[in-house]
């Protein structure tokens, strides 16, 4: 089985990049894992609607061209399925016995993710109705997936 995450961003602060590599070697004790970061745009605050949809499009489009047809695509989304532990366990196991055992999450920026890239998914996970910083989120779905292996 392979997982990827694939990110708007890069980790900036060392406690994230540590618990990254961390949680990075952990997951990898039970499967095939990679991180794929795409660079982030420049956002300005009180941007119109249009130049925030053209932020998340540009992004959208990096994530794209790094999403592979036979993968199984879960973007974290606001308005997708929330699940526990166990839940996401079962959607992974699922996953696997479907024959999908190559699966990619897929983060988005600050604005979120695109339409393309909702459209493109198979599945979209929301962890709360609130919104986190996307660089935290990272780790916290890495913990989820790391727990969801064991």
């Amino acid at each position: 089985m392979k997982i990827t995450i694939a990110a708007v961003g890069k980790l900036k602060e060392d406690y994230l990049k540590e618990a990254s590599a961390f949680l990075s070697a952990s997951i990898s004790k039970h499967c095939e894992f990679d991180i794929i970061e795409i660079p982030d745009e420049k956002n300005e605050d009180n941007a119109s609607f249009s130049v925030t949809e053209s932020i998340k499009n540009k992004e959208g489009a990096g994530l794209m061209k790094r999403i592979v047809a036979s993968q199984y695509v879960i973007a974290l989304a606001i308005d997708g399925d929330q699940l526990n532990t166990d839940g996401l366990k079962n959607k992974i196991i699922t996953c696997r016995t479907k024959g999908k055992d190559d699966i990619v999450f897929v983060i988005g920026g600050s604005l979120g993710l695109s339409n393309e890239v909702l459209k493109r998914a198979d599945y979209k996970l929301s962890f709360s109705p609130m919104t986190f910083p996307h660089q935290l989120m990272r780790i916290m779905l890495m913990e989820q997936i790391s727990l969801s292996l064991k």
